[in-house]
């Protein structure tokens, strides 16, 4: 995949009709013998859908009624993890807005949607590389860590700004790459340098630093973008316009699976405890379940998403960011600000 799943203006979003309403009811699932009232919102195949970001940026929190309302959601539940604890709220999974790649995880269960309204679900692993052809030589490589997040002190990564982080890449240091249709415009040091709408910034970090010798202005810059499995393998997901990634998976192909250490997961509230959970399934006549549930540990979650029919199931963040909105209403209310939200709705608004 090229630089049009990177940048604004190239990918179609359209959507076929929905044909029926998207409803919300609670459920009492039993499993092991006990009982759980599980929230649940029903959405056809082919309701638009888009990543609801606080404020309309990645690495920002918001109040979730704000985020439903800027974005006219119909129904909306919350998305990726994120920093909740201190430190800048960055996700930590994998986020597509529009056919955009926003941000760039290397853990866990990712959903999609392509444009029709089928929904994927795979442990998506994106790479981003690409070449720089200078004035002297043959071409050279590059590539990015992450998108859109602020580095830790002293990482050695290269990460990649685009317009969804905003105007500007939000902190200082670094050796700054600025790219504007397809040409470096400068290199040099990272003073909060402003990201191009028609481009992105490449900042290096760290020993990651020599990375900025390959680039000098007025270079042309080609970019890439790779889509594989956790084991290495391809996936067809060059045509999703909307993803969000968390995890762990909770049913696949029709059966419970959750291995959330293999994921990459080492978090106890995810491994063995039991918190309020957020979770997303793709049943099968292509139609998605949102629910919400409260108290229940991750083997718990699974078992009540396959009882209730999930051919696909993941979990989504939780506890104090369980949130679930339907029907003009609030169904779960989350317990803190969030960084994203998987929005679902007829009338959009996707330029918040």
């Amino acid at each position: 995949m090229t630089l049009s799943c990177i940048l604004p203006g190239r990918m179609n979003t359209s959507y076929a009709a929905s044909k029926s309403a998207i409803r919300n009811e609670v459920k009492k699932v039993t499993v092991s013998g006990r009982s759980f009232n599980v929230r649940t919102v029903s959405i056809p195949k082919g309701v638009p859908t888009t990543v609801g970001l606080a404020k309309g940026k990645v690495g920002l929190t918001q109040d979730f009624n704000a985020i439903v309302k800027t974005y006219r959601a119909e129904a909306a539940i919350n998305g990726a993890f994120f920093e909740a604890y201190g430190g800048p709220p960055d996700p930590y999974g994998n986020l597509i807005v529009d056919g955009k790649i926003a941000h760039m995880g290397h853990y866990g269960t990712t959903i999609g949607f392509k444009s029709d309204g089928t929904a994927l679900m795979d442990s998506l692993r994106l790479s981003l590389s690409g070449k720089v052809s200078r004035t002297v030589g043959s071409p050279i490589g590059w590539y990015a860590t992450f998108i859109n997040r602020t580095p830790l002190a002293n990482a050695n990564v290269s990460i990649l700004y685009t317009e969804e982080r905003g105007s500007r890449v939000g902190f200082k240091g670094g050796i700054a790459v600025v790219i504007e249709n397809g040409k470096v415009t400068y290199k040099g040091p990272n003073d909060n340098v402003i990201i191009p709408k028609e481009g992105y910034v490449l900042i290096c970090n760290g020993t990651e630093k020599s990375m900025a010798e390959r680039f000098e202005v007025g270079a042309d810059v080609e970019m890439s973008v790779t889509y594989k499995d956790d084991k290495g393998q391809a996936l067809p997901w060059e045509e999703v316009i909307t993803a969000v990634g968390a995890g762990p998976r909770l049913v696949k192909d029709g059966k419970v699976s959750v291995t959330p250490a293999a994921e990459g997961f080492k978090d106890q509230k995810i491994l063995s405890s039991a918190a309020a959970r957020s979770g997303i399934a793709i049943m099968a006549d292509g139609s998605v379940m949102l629910a919400t549930v409260s108290g229940a540990t991750m083997k718990q979650w699974a078992e009540v998403m396959h009882k209730m029919g999930a051919k696909q199931a993941m979990n989504l963040d939780g506890g104090a960011s369980s949130a679930l909105y339907s029907g003009g209403k609030v169904l779960t209310p989350a317990g803190r600000l969030l960084s994203n939200t998987l929005i679902f709705g007829s009338n959009l608004n996707r330029n918040p």
